[in-house]
């Protein structure tokens, strides 16, 4: 029997199973069944495409890809975003292969890739969407581009991404699992689960081969949150939904597309419109602060900020400017809001704000 019809029957036996406490244990099982099976399967046909996969050269400080079916309009998105020269077509399958553009913007060089347009199967490796979709794994942010007359497309492309390991919005699952040699399955949690039970536990990671283990849970975790967690090529990538070619409707119609999908930005790439706003989306998605360098005895470089990740330490940027600046650490000196006063000494576990000063003081 192939893996898509073994993964068939299982799905079947789960629909059939009415869902309760007594159950939960067996849909454990046969769900964590299915999430190795769907890894075979990625991986016999990863095996398969030696060779024909696309070369993805990275640069700027972060990195976005544009994801949607054919003729949505992201080439002329790219063009409009970057400096990039994506050939734009009015017929499918235009781009055929990935273009990357550099968007700048509060003095931060975000590359952009445009990839050519996914179609349903995709993770399956129709349209040689599995190794589209492998550039969206590494990105820093997934820009779903839909088209306003078919936002039907986004469930197709979340399943489509989900398939291939990428869990788009969603945080990591705080599930810890050290495997033993002795002593069966030990559970412990420091929060109430409510989705989970020990037995329900203990099946999942049986039919994962393991039998003595610590378990440690940190969240309230859902059954498949909890299965992502045994299984090491699950991506947690944040993304953005766009709705374009918004000029071609009216308000109503997108207030209406509202309850369906709450949460998403309209632009029309042709006409340009609110292109600003989602730069400023981008960059806010990306969590990017800029940092601002002081000198000794000069003054702070505002032309040219330092570009960091939110939650970024005082070491971090050392690490980041110089090794030199880790081992002959002194302390730093901050203006901006992380700190109480203008000039505030630090030391190097201080969180930077966006738009900090910084100057740091090295051993002589």
């Amino acid at each position: 029997m192939e893996i898509d019809d073994k993964i068939a029957k299982i799905e079947e036996e789960i629909q059939k199973t009415p869902y309760n406490k007594a159950t939960s244990h067996h849909i454990g099982k046969l769900k964590a069944k299915i999430s190795k099976l769907k890894e075979e399967s990625l991986q016999r046909k990863s095996s398969g495409t030696k060779g024909k996969g696309f070369h993805v050269k990275k640069s700027g400080d972060s990195t976005a890809v544009l994801v949607g079916f054919p003729s949505v309009g992201k080439s002329t998105l790219l063009n409009e975003l970057t400096n990039a020269e994506s050939k734009v077509g009015s017929y499918q399958f235009t781009t055929l292969d990935i273009i990357p553009g550099i968007m700048e913007y509060r003095g931060a060089k975000i590359q952009i890739f445009d990839v050519p347009g996914i179609i349903t199967g995709a993770s399956s490796g129709k349209g040689r969407g599995k190794e589209i979709l492998s550039v969206a794994r590494t990105a820093d942010l997934i820009i779903i581009v839909l088209d306003v007359f078919n936002p039907q497309h986004l469930d197709i492309i979340i399943r489509e991404l989900r398939d291939i390991g990428i869990r788009p919005n969603e945080k990591e699952p705080d599930v810890t699992i050290r495997r033993k040699k002795l002593g069966g399955v030990k559970v412990s949690s420091t929060t109430e689960l409510t989705h989970l039970d020990e037995k329900t536990i203990r099946s999942i990671i049986n039919e994962y081969g393991m039998h003595n283990a610590d378990v440690l849970i940190r969240d309230d975790v859902t059954m498949d949150q909890f299965i992502d967690s045994l299984e090491s090529n699950r991506a947690y990538v944040p993304s953005i939904v766009l709705l374009n070619k918004v000029d071609l409707v009216d308000d109503s119609y997108l207030n209406e597309l509202r309850k369906t999908i709450p949460d998403f930005t309209p632009i029309s790439a042709d006409k340009k419109q609110n292109i600003e706003y989602l730069k400023d989306q981008i960059f806010e998605n990306l969590n990017l602060i800029r940092i601002y360098l002081k000198p000794q005895g000069r003054k702070a470089d505002y032309e040219d900020p330092l570009i960091i990740k939110k939650g970024a330490s005082v070491i971090d940027v050392c690490g980041k400017l110089h090794r030199e600046f880790v081992k002959n650490f002194r302390h730093a000196k901050i203006w901006g809001k992380s700190v109480k006063f203008p000039g505030q000494k630090t030391g190097p576990d201080h969180i930077l704000e966006d738009k900090d000063v910084l100057r740091v003081i090295l051993k002589k």
